[in-house]
């Protein structure tokens, strides 16, 4: 878990902030902004006793559209955070992805055409890092894996992509 490796590595204690419904999926998959945004208000609950008056590191695989992590922050300043620091472990989704992750589109993505700087202002935190792209390509080194893809990184794709992306590619039941 990303959590617990960051607390070992920094020598932050761990600690939970939020309670998580089992019974809500990842958020950004849902089909409208609307379900997204419905979907985000159920899935956590701040433990407010474990949180007033801290400092706290959020840490997160990714930001995609930034709903999910704009909701987060919110619900931590109003329940009395004192510092909201937010750590990606992955660089920033600028480009569509073909090969697994639900990003057909670019539009929404937050880190499209922003800076982490804006980023960081606009979803409301204190600090802002992400995994760079060359700290993930030294992780892959280290792996089984060959020439992986990272055209959501960075717009280049290993191969030619389609022109257009069925919408409900990643919503049919089989």
């Amino acid at each position: 878990m990303l959590h617990y490796g960051y607390s070992k590595a920094s020598k932050i204690p761990y600690g939970m902030a939020f309670v998580k419904s089992k019974y809500i999926g990842r958020t950004f998959i849902q089909s409208t902004q609307s379900e997204r945004k419905k979907q985000v208000v159920l899935k956590l609950n701040p433990l407010k006793q474990n949180i007033k008056g801290k400092k706290i590191i959020l840490i997160d695989d990714s930001i995609v559209r930034g709903n999910t992590i704009m909701r987060l922050v919110q619900l931590l300043r109003r329940e009395g955070v004192k510092e909201v620091h937010l750590r990606i472990a992955a660089p920033p989704f600028i480009g569509t992805c073909y090969f697994g992750t639900d990003v057909t589109t670019e539009d929404g993505l937050i880190a499209r055409h922003k800076t982490v700087e804006e980023i960081r202002q606009q979803i409301g935190v204190d600090s802002l890092e992400y995994l760079s792209l060359e700290n993930l390509r030294k992780i892959a080194e280290n792996s089984n894996m060959k020439n992986f893809c990272e055209g959501c990184f960075t717009n280049e794709y290993p191969i030619e992509v389609p022109r257009q992306v069925q919408k409900d590619k990643f919503e049919k039941i089989f």
